[in-house]
């Protein structure tokens, strides 16, 4: 299974989402997706999942859960918006993140490409940095990588440009 990732698109849109994601099977947007018009343009390329994040209102947050758990081939994932990174984990997931031991951790929010290995939770954490133009971030950025059994691998960074 391949999977395009991005996150804090804010409302955004670009093209380029398509062309990086057309080969995968699937989309995940870790939160601030910002308009339902932005969700549907990705839903109509691939199954998409998403979780909704601070800057969303309520017809998204209605959609999209805070948090999602699911089994990605036999990768375990957890996915949220707020998460922190290993070693500074948000209050707020850190119960959540002990309790279900994801194989893959993915958060957004920082606007801070991220990806880091965590020891403690034998865990994968994934910060796809930010998608969009609004926020602090210099280059807008996604993810693809590859899920086969319980292994995650041709992890790629795409850099979309300053924003």
């Amino acid at each position: 299974m391949k999977v395009g990732l991005l996150s804090d698109t804010h409302g955004y849109w670009d093209n380029r989402y398509a062309k990086h994601f057309k080969d995968c099977d699937e989309i995940w947007h870790a939160g601030d997706i910002g308009s339902e018009e932005v969700i549907k343009r990705l839903a109509e390329l691939k199954p998409t999942r998403a979780v909704y994040g601070n800057i969303d209102g309520q017809n998204i947050r209605i959609q999209y859960p805070r948090t999602a758990v699911f089994l990605a081939d036999e990768v375990k994932v957890l996915i949220t918006h707020i998460g922190g990174y290993p070693g500074r984990y948000a209050p707020e997931i850190r119960r959540e993140l002990y309790a279900e031991r994801p194989d893959l951790f993915i958060a957004g929010h920082s606007h801070i490409l991220k990806v880091m290995f965590d020891d403690t939770l034998n865990c994968l954490y994934i910060n796809p940095g930010a998608a969009g133009i609004s926020g602090f971030h210099q280059v807008r950025t996604l993810v693809r990588f590859s899920i086969e059994g319980k292994k995650i691998r041709d992890l790629e960074v795409i850099e979309l440009g300053n924003r």
